[in-house]
């Protein structure tokens, strides 16, 4: 099932997000709703937040890019109470964009390795290590669970640049071709037609 995906300036993207426990209520299907969202949106990760649940749970998914990145081709994970225990490297300055934020893209600094301790979708404790492009994608989905947008990781004159843009979104005047819940509104809505 398709899911609406929360909009920038919704409260739950600014919540440090809730572990989850193997009992949580139909979280194999809301695993499933979450990929054929991301899938439906053309994104590459998609966090739990952005479909207005406050759980550490993210998913990512870069082998439809594998012909353009590489490094992406076995990339198909789910990330579940995930947290990083360290950002080392390189800085690396890449432009990103967000479901949450459609029509925006920036240019974010991030650290180009990583070490992640998470559960997968079997409940096995993992801890990995990512480079490069898987890294800075888990970076983006994780800084979801802890309630911060890339927007936030921008210089202040680009974000004051920006500030129109940002209010319309929030407002749910934005041309986007999936369903969206926007904080000013009562119910989500399909703003392209």
């Amino acid at each position: 099932m398709l899911l609406p995906i929360t909009a920038y300036g919704h409260p739950i993207l600014k919540k440090v997000a809730e572990e989850i426990d193997k009992d949580y209520p139909g979280l194999d299907q809301l695993i499933a709703d979450m990929f054929e969202t991301m899938y439906a949106s053309d994104g590459i990760g998609l966090a739990a937040p952005q479909i207005n649940r406050s759980i550490r749970l993210f998913i990512v998914d870069g082998t439809p890019y594998a012909d353009k990145v590489p490094e992406t081709a076995d990339f198909k994970k789910i990330f579940i109470n995930p947290y990083i225990l360290s950002e080392k490297g390189s800085d690396v300055t890449l432009d990103e964009g967000c479901l949450s934020i459609p029509n925006i893209r920036e240019d974010v600094t991030r650290k180009d390795e990583i070490i992640i301790e998470y559960f997968d979708e079997n409940w096995e404790l993992k801890e990995e290590t990512y480079t490069g492009f898987p890294a800075r994608v888990i970076q983006h989905e994780y800084d979801h669970l802890e309630g911060v947008l890339f927007v936030e990781r921008i210089s202040s004159l680009r974000k004051t640049l920006l500030r129109r843009k940002l209010h319309d979104i929030s407002r749910g005047e934005v041309d986007v071709d999936y369903r969206m819940i926007f904080p000013t509104l009562k119910k989500s809505k399909l703003v392209k037609q």
